[in-house]
């Protein structure tokens, strides 16, 4: 067992994984299970400190996807700083937020099962498929792995259907099929963000906000801003933005914010969304 502790002044460990970027975790004793591809890690605050335990060869893999190597007070001292009381306030809330970087593969297949759909259901069936296709691990318990891309490749379209998918069903098993054959994620990367993002929505079932999600989410590329109806409301409510086409609303926000984009389009969502529960 491999213990990693920080600061929790610029690490929540709570609202990173409640924000809406991440669908594999669950809550356990004091904190959290969480899971990317085949690993698992705990994560969890004590006193002044955030928590990781995980497996000793698995503590570069946390680090990274925890993204405990950036200093977010410069990030956030720019959102306060920015002039826009409400990415202020929302900056102030959301301070512990921190972009993990997952795995381009599993964030591709959860944000195409994200779209037009609630967060417990995203989760449930992403559950399902990871049971049903993945193999078995232990970590404080067992779990079983992201599946692979041939084993998702493989099963039968009506797997899908069953499992929850609905109209997703054609686009996963696509994607699968198409990434199986020879489409690589991870040469992806070393296009420009723009180019990118165009080579994602040439992908049956990938549309503007899904491929800004990957982008962010998935590639960690910052000069990216997801647009749900979250930040719809924002745009419309405090930028008083009157634009209808959610492409000329990214472009908006990029234009403003620049390369703090998609940090600032975190803060912005998790504040609108906190205060829309209350």
């Amino acid at each position: 067992m491999e213990k990693i502790t920080t600061s929790k002044n610029f690490f929540s460990i709570k609202d990173t994984l409640e924000c809406g970027q991440i669908f594999r975790f669950l809550e356990y004793e004091k904190g959290y299970k969480v899971y990317s591809l085949d690993k698992c890690a705990y994560a969890y605050e004590e006193g002044d400190f955030a928590v990781i335990e995980c497996k000793k060869e698995d503590r570069e893999y946390f680090i990274k996807f925890f993204d405990l190597d950036k200093d977010y007070s410069k990030i956030y001292e720019g959102a306060v700083n920015s002039g826009y009381e409400i990415l202020r306030t929302s900056a102030e809330l959301g301070k512990g937020i921190r972009i993990l970087i997952q795995k381009e593969f599993e964030t591709l297949i959860s944000f195409m099962i994200s779209q037009n759909n609630n967060i417990p259901r995203i989760k449930s069936t992403i559950e399902k498929l990871c049971k049903s296709l993945g193999e078995k691990r232990s970590f404080l318990g067992e779990y079983y792995a992201f599946p692979s891309v041939e084993k998702l490749a493989s099963a039968p379209l009506e797997f899908y259907r069953e499992v929850g998918l609905g109209y997703r069903a054609e686009y996963v098993k696509d994607v699968a099929i198409l990434i199986r054959d020879g489409f690589n994620l991870e040469k992806l990367k070393t296009l420009d963000t723009c180019s990118l993002k165009k080579e994602l929505l040439k992908i049956r079932g990938i549309g503007e906000k899904v491929a800004n999600c990957i982008l962010l989410f998935g590639y960690n590329r910052i000069d990216s801003f997801p647009v749900d109806t979250w930040i719809e409301k924002v745009y419309r409510e405090n930028f008083f933005g009157k634009e209808k086409d959610i492409n000329k609303i990214t472009k908006f926000f990029l234009e403003l914010f620049k390369e703090n984009s998609g940090y600032y389009q975190q803060y912005l969502f998790y504040y609108k969304r906190s205060l829309e529960k209350k």
